[in-house]
């Protein structure tokens, strides 16, 4: 056995013979693969529902429509290649839009990715496709913040971020496009809501979401700040004393003239202006800037600048003479009749001191000089004049003013008492004694202006009915009627 396989000759005649029954066996295997599938070698297999794929730049045109959007695709070959054909999902249905531009089409469908050996049918073979250009449109990104924040807390003014995105639509719709927004809650938020991811969409301007547009970014990083309530009003810096003689104010400027309280509700609803700080006038002779800390109040959680920086111009002072300033009287009594009797003509002169930019273009109306007679009883009074001049306008040092005023009771008062005593008389006795009294009254001033005080008193003392506040006058009144009737009996 030994010697055999030593030789060579008998090797090659035992391997030939191996490889004739290797060559047997496999080929009995595929005679018998073949009759055992004679009958179904060649497969035949319907792939539905699949989608059409448009093929086109992106960057210029905008597909409204492919109808049918879906398609079926029958494939032919030996059943293991449309096996495995259907299960790798490798392939598509294609529309070619490259050569194509605007417009409506009806253009065949293209199988891609399938083997050589498998047979590709479509149906339809056609599809209708409607091509429009695409347009951008760069728009500001709106956020509508919904919901109710913690007790006592309010949100601020949402931040987007990028604030501006793209939007891409048909060219025909490109004028519809009315705004970009989202909408992010912050319901019973206790802290500020940030790096919210919100997606964005595009609407008309009746509030309609716009399905076929295309936004660069979709979505967007946002922040909406809780804060206590808050308000802006105005800020007020206080001016204490004057500028030394001779120096006067020529303008005061502040780095800001509002500032933002923030505070309970209740608090914010009763500002209508802050109280800042006071700013020292007495000792500036030259320009200043001060930097100052604005004042809390009770209640007022933060204020927004903390501080305000107020820059006062100071300058030498001139001086000017205002003539012929009207006298304005306040505090009058509507049943009184009150004039100036002194000076005669009811105006003064005043010398007024301030900064030349400011004197020169004062006027005389524009300085108020008030004369206020408030309480006052009947008779000529001495009363001060109390001025109101404009900002940075002083009056001139030695200028101390009183003017003479007299207050009188009206005439129009005598109708009241003589309504009243015929309600306490007899209705005939009034009709009686009225006449009578005329003719003395008409005699009196003929006779003596002394004789005519008694004639004239019925009528004097209605008057001073409602100038007195005791209750004699109702006394007297009954009395009156009585009075007249002397004088006709002699």
């Amino acid at each position: 056995m030994d010697q055999w396989l030593r030789n060579t000759n008998v090797v090659k005649v035992v391997a030939l013979v191996i490889g004739v029954l290797l060559w047997a066996v496999v080929r009995s295997s595929d005679a018998g693969t073949v009759s055992s599938t004679s009958s179904g070698a060649i497969g035949e297999e319907n792939i539905g529902n699949v989608a059409i794929t448009p093929k086109y730049d992106k960057d210029q045109f905008y597909v409204e429509l492919v109808e049918p959007e879906r398609v079926t695709v029958t494939l032919s070959g030996r059943d293991s290649v449309v096996k495995k054909v259907m299960t790798s999902g490798g392939y598509s249905v294609e529309v070619d839009l490259t050569q194509v531009g605007k417009g409506e089409y009806t253009l065949p469908l293209t199988p891609v990715g399938f083997p050589a050996n498998v047979s590709v049918k479509v149906t339809p073979a056609t599809v209708k496709v409607v091509v429009d250009e695409k347009r951008n449109k760069s728009m500001p990104v709106t956020v509508n913040v919904t919901g109710i924040p913690g007790v006592g807390l309010k949100a601020g003014q949402p931040v987007a971020k990028p604030s501006q995105v793209t939007v891409s639509v048909p060219s025909r719709i490109y004028d519809e496009v009315e705004s970009v927004r989202t909408d992010v809650s912050v319901e019973k938020a206790t802290s500020p809501v940030s790096n919210r991811k919100a997606v964005l969409a595009a609407y008309d301007k009746n509030g309609k979401k716009i399905e076929t547009a295309t936004i660069t970014p979709n979505v967007v990083d946002v922040e909406v700040p809780i804060t206590s309530p808050f308000t802006m009003v105005p800020l007020q810096v206080k001016l204490v004393g004057e500028p030394p003689a001779g120096y006067a104010v020529a303008s005061i400027r502040q780095s800001t003239d509002k500032v933002t309280v923030y505070g309970p509700q209740n608090v914010l609803d009763k500002l209508e202006f802050y109280e800042g700080p006071q700013v020292e006038l007495s000792d500036l002779k030259e320009d200043t800037e001060f930097t100052l800390s604005i004042p809390p109040k009770e209640n007022v959680n933060q204020l927004d600048p903390e501080k305000v920086v107020v820059n006062v111009s100071i300058v030498p002072s001139v001086t000017k003479t205002l003539e012929g300033i009207k006298l304005s009287i306040i505090g009058q009594n509507d049943i009184f009749n009150t004039k100036v009797v002194r000076p005669a003509n009811g105006t003064v002169d005043l010398k007024v001191e301030g900064a030349p930019t400011l004197i020169d273009k004062l006027k005389p109306q524009d300085v108020q000089a008030i004369l206020d007679v408030s309480n006052l009883p009947p008779g000529t009074h001495e009363v001060p004049v109390t001025w109101n001049l404009p900002t940075f306008v002083k009056k001139g040092p030695g200028q101390e003013f009183k003017m003479s005023v007299e207050i009188t009771a009206k005439t129009t008062a005598q109708p009241a008492p003589q309504t009243e005593t015929p309600a306490k008389e007899t209705p005939a006795a009034p009709q009686t004694t009225v006449p009578e009294p005329a003719a003395p009254q008409t005699e009196a001033p003929q006779e003596a202006p002394a004789d005519a005080e008694q004639p004239t008193a019925p009528a004097a003392s209605p008057e001073a009915v409602p100038a007195s506040p005791s209750g004699t006058p109702a006394a007297e009144a009954e009395e009156q009627p009585a009075a007249p009737a002397g004088p006709p009996s002699p």
